[in-house]
């Protein structure tokens, strides 16, 4: 008996080892303030994007994926799964009392690892606990490489000479350290030292934000004077070295032979600044981060699963940032109740079992920075409801110029439909409990 007890549980161990085995990698990156149209395989002309480009050749790449118009209020939701109107309390902060993808996965037995932006323990509303240097291992993340996490840009950057807090120590300040460089290459000695584990790696970037400055790739980096300089026609060259990053961490993953069961994603937080005017197959387009608008939400969204795929192709479904948490939980076999996410799964989007996820979308925006406009709606690819009862065809009037007010049969039951959206959000949890303050007990 104790020889087959013995055996019994040797064999328990290996079935628990090969379960684990066949699970995930997972790798989600997220560009900050870097619309749709930036991205060549969306019709970008003005930036070269082939890493990127190439993912989507070869994976899925979503028409239809809508963040937040802002960078806290997207984070707040990517990592919870919850809709802004449940948890967004203040401009770069996330309730400890929240939970995360990074929690639901390590708890799963994954290894976590963030790089790159955190802001947000608080620092800016002076937020208790903003000096918590643990704030990203709370929230699930056994590793971190980040900028911005006990203290505000005003103290420090994130590009050239960065204040970069690894794993709760302070790193020395350097003037010819990159802080994008710094990041990946963390990632990448994380993808080396965790390769016989499921990991979860969690990249929101701190490239293409401002301030616009030569990469390491531009010629004026070599030149110590120039290299601060301050000038939007670097963004192109941010959008470039981005793309050379992602390019960076796939090759890893082929390198370690962990490409082919590595769900590999790459977004952006919110739309383009306004100040950057970018050239499309479609025409030019102005960016639109922090506005209501189409261009202030609508993000490029690639993933490639090889191991899972069945076809590379373009998918015209509707995602949003609320849907990634409970994709990444149905990708890692972790079952996420319904407090813990508003969204639906996309992966049977990216594995082709199932074509249809949701008609619409809804956003609940109130982005408590620089007096911007705080609403709600529900859009699908074509048209957009908002509370107040103004309606567009976006795919046809994208800046919003022209309310429709005669509208056909369809129209007017896609805006009922709407409108019942919005009804039922308004009852769960009425629009003034998360407005210019949070009320949400």
């Amino acid at each position: 008996m104790k020889y087959k007890s013995i055996y019994i549980a040797m064999l328990l161990l290996v079935t628990a080892t090969t379960i684990a085995q066949k699970r995930p990698n997972i790798v989600l990156i997220m560009a900050d303030d870097m619309g749709y149209e930036c991205i060549g395989a969306n019709g970008s002309t003005t930036y070269k994007t082939p890493n990127i480009d190439r993912i989507a050749a070869a994976g899925v790449r979503f028409d239809n994926c809508y963040s937040q118009p802002l960078c806290t209020p997207s984070r707040v939701k990517i990592m919870t799964g919850k809709s802004n109107f449940r948890n967004y309390e203040a401009f770069e902060y996330l309730n400890p009392n929240q939970v995360t993808f990074g929690n639901l996965l390590k708890d799963a037995g994954y290894a976590t690892c963030i790089a790159g932006k955190w802001q947000l323990n608080g620092n800016k509303g002076d937020m208790p606990g903003n000096q918590d240097l643990n704030r990203p291992n709370h929230f699930g993340f056994g590793e971190y490489c980040l900028w911005q996490v006990n203290k505000g840009k005003s103290e420090g950057e994130r590009f050239w000479n960065p204040l970069i807090v690894q794993n709760g120590k302070e790193l020395p300040r350097d003037a010819n350290a990159y802080g994008p460089d710094i990041f990946s290459n963390y990632i990448m000695d994380f993808i080396d030292r965790k390769a016989d584990v499921p990991f979860l790696v969690y990249y929101p970037m701190a490239l293409v934000h401002e301030p616009f400055m030569p990469t390491p790739d531009s010629p004026e980096s070599k030149d110590p004077k120039l290299r601060n300089k301050r000038d939007p026609i670097y963004y192109k060259d941010m959008v470039a070295y981005t793309d050379k990053i992602v390019g960076k961490i796939q090759a890893k993953l082929k390198e370690k032979g962990l490409l082919e069961n590595t769900l590999f994603i790459f977004t952006a937080d919110n739309g383009s600044p306004g100040n950057i005017v970018s050239a499309t197959d479609l025409g030019k387009i102005k960016g639109g981060k922090g506005k209501t608008i189409i261009h202030g939400n609508h993000v490029p969204f690639v993933a490639s699963w090889p191991a899972r795929m069945e076809a590379k192709r373009t998918e015209k479904g509707l995602i949003s940032f609320a849907d990634v948490l409970p994709s990444l939980c149905d990708a890692a076999d972790v079952k996420a109740n319904k407090f813990q996410s508003d969204g639906f799964s996309f992966l049977p989007l990216i594995t082709n079992k199932d074509k249809k996820i949701q008609d619409e979308v809804f956003i609940h925006y109130t982005p408590r920075m620089n007096k911007l406009s705080q609403t709600r709606w529900v859009l699908n690819d074509t048209y957009k409801l908002y509370k107040d009862g103004r309606f567009f065809n976006t795919a046809k009037d994208p800046l919003e110029k022209e309310e429709l007010k005669i509208l056909s049969a369809k129209e007017e039951e896609i805006k009922a439909g709407f409108q019942k959206v919005l009804d039922k959000r308004e009852k769960e949890i009425p629009f003034e409990l998360n407005n210019t303050e949070f009320k949400v007990k």
